[in-house]
């Protein structure tokens, strides 16, 4: 535990009261809060995981407290409900009356919690959740999206052998495993920094969540393909489908923002490929996308979606998404699909996935996509899967992954194929 002082304390509230704002994402938050605020790696990992849980507990804390509680009562009760701080602890760094407060909130017996306040998400998410599944299904994935998230990483098959990774890990003393399904993953038992390790530098291993890498075994490209990741961003499936491609044929990383893409850069320096061309585009009809129609083998497309199924990561989506957002953004999704779609030649294959949780972003854009262009059919997930070794349960024929059941961010996909 960090030696709790009254000055870290502070930091943490300020963090907190900027992350409230709900301005931009949680992330490039914090890392402008560190840029100006001079602390060290514990310090840091302190603030953001008391911020953190805030983002991630707000209705329950408030309910707890009652009243409209502001960001210092928010941490202050999140430290002693979630954080494993003793109020022994927390007594030196906050006024007399202060710890009063929190001891007589200790004391009061549990407030009685509507199922928005049980779940911690927003009333509007409660009801579309509400309604796919029971409530007991809907509270044990809510109890796992208000869990962080692990860290998972994937062994870049061109540089080295996940056996051999492992190994060296427990020579270290790094807590690893193999992750469950997706065959090139490991998953860590805590968060170790990794950015200066030699396999990290040398790209062997690349951080990527086990849902996000079985994306690249549904598309499952062949060698000497043409291979297109429509929306690529900073390059991570980008990446396992180079490594699944051998590093031979094309596979274009298109995105519309330069910023994500120059992200790549230094990954793709550091795995070995030769086969990836990144190149960012304006819009889905960009002069790029149009050169390639009829010719692509297989087409990614990671569409732009509210990340609902990320909150363990991002837990200030669930607060900065809404109903209306969520509407902008199924209208761009089609569109992105069907523009994708566009590059595919007769008998090749098309993976439309979202991070979302939500039909309307998932299933419902695939309908009727299917019902616009006859000349696309539904593939079975699980089937393909299993032809690779990697066997989900599931129902459908859609990938629908869950952290409650499966241990991986939310994540769901379709699998299209155009007849030939």
């Amino acid at each position: 535990m960090t030696h709790m002082t009254r000055g870290l304390l502070d930091q943490a509230i300020a963090a907190t009261i900027e992350l409230l704002h709900f301005r931009q994402p949680a992330d490039a938050v914090l890392s402008a809060f560190f840029r100006a605020q001079r602390s060290g790696p514990r310090e840091r990992a302190f603030i953001a995981e008391t911020a953190y849980t805030v983002l991630r507990r707000k209705r329950s804390l408030a309910a707890w407290i009652g009243a409209a509680p502001d960001a210092r009562q928010l941490v202050l009760a999140a430290l002693v409900r979630h954080g494993g701080t003793s109020l022994r602890t927390i007594e030196k760094a906050v006024a007399k009356h202060e710890a009063q407060w929190l001891a007589d909130l200790k004391a009061r017996p549990e407030p009685s919690l509507s199922l928005a306040e049980q779940t911690d998400l927003p009333d509007w998410l409660v009801e579309r959740l509400g309604a796919l599944m029971p409530q007991e299904e809907l509270l044990a994935l809510a109890r796992a999206l208000n869990q962080p998230a692990p860290l998972d990483l994937r062994v870049n098959a061109l540089k080295a052998e996940r056996a051999t990774v492992l190994a060296r890990f427990a020579q270290e003393g790094i807590a690893a495993q193999a992750c469950l399904h997706a065959p090139q993953g490991i998953r860590l038992a805590g968060k170790p920094s990794l950015s200066k390790h030699p396999l990290f530098l040398d790209g062997s291993i690349e951080v990527q969540d086990e849902g996000s890498q079985l994306l690249g075994h549904l598309l499952a490209p062949k060698r000497g393909e043409m291979v297109v990741d429509f929306c690529a961003g900073a390059g991570g499936k980008t990446l396992l489908l180079g490594a699944l491609m051998r590093s031979t044929g094309r596979l274009y990383a298109f995105d519309v923002s330069d910023k994500r893409l120059a992200k790549l850069k230094p990954r793709l320096a550091r795995s070995g490929l030769s086969n990836v061309h990144p190149a960012v585009i304006a819009h889905e009809n960009d002069a790029h996308v149009k050169r390639l129609a009829g010719k692509c083998d297989r087409v990614l497309v990671d569409a732009p979606c509210s990340g609902l199924g990320t909150l363990r990561r991002n837990p200030d989506l669930k607060w900065r998404q809404t109903p209306a957002s969520v509407a902008e953004l199924t209208a761009k999704q089609a569109s992105i699909l069907a523009a994708a779609a566009k590059l595919l030649k007769p008998g090749g294959r098309l993976v439309y996935a979202t991070c979302s949780l939500l039909p309307e972003e998932n299933e419902r854009i695939v309908d009727a996509f299917l019902a616009a262009y006859p000349q696309f059919a539904r593939r079975p997930a699980a089937e393909i899967l299993a032809a690779q070794g990697i066997r989900i349960e599931m129902p459908g024929e859609d990938l629908h992954l869950l952290p409650h059941l499966h241990g991986t961010d939310g994540f769901y996909a379709a699998v299209l194929e155009r007849s030939a």
